[in-house]
């Protein structure tokens, strides 16, 4: 994977979440498929994740909060975004 750092690289944001009712849910950039590297391994149930601040929220297990929702664990560690739809190099947005 290259890095590339410059302010135009088509990198996913800082943070976003897959949830519709979250601030940090957009739908457009989702749409494009964001591939997230947790620890050095590729994962595909994240559901919120925030590269600055080194973190990943995924599903516990098949618990529900009261208004239906999944119920959540936050997992500390580095944290690579990067969209899908760019082919085999894409830009990676990661922590400096």
């Amino acid at each position: 994977m290259t890095e590339d750092t410059s302010p135009a690289a088509d990198v996913p944001p800082d943070r976003l979440a897959i949830n519709p009712s979250s601030p940090h849910f957009d739908a457009d950039k989702l749409q494009r498929g964001v591939g997230i590297r947790f620890k050095g391994v590729v994962r595909t149930n994240i559901e919120e994740y925030c590269i600055s601040e080194g973190w990943v929220r995924v599903q516990a297990g098949k618990a529900m909060d009261r208004k239906g929702q999944p119920l959540t664990i936050k997992l500390n560690g580095p944290v690579e975004a990067w969209y899908e739809d760019l082919g085999d190099e894409p830009p990676v947005a990661k922590a400096s």
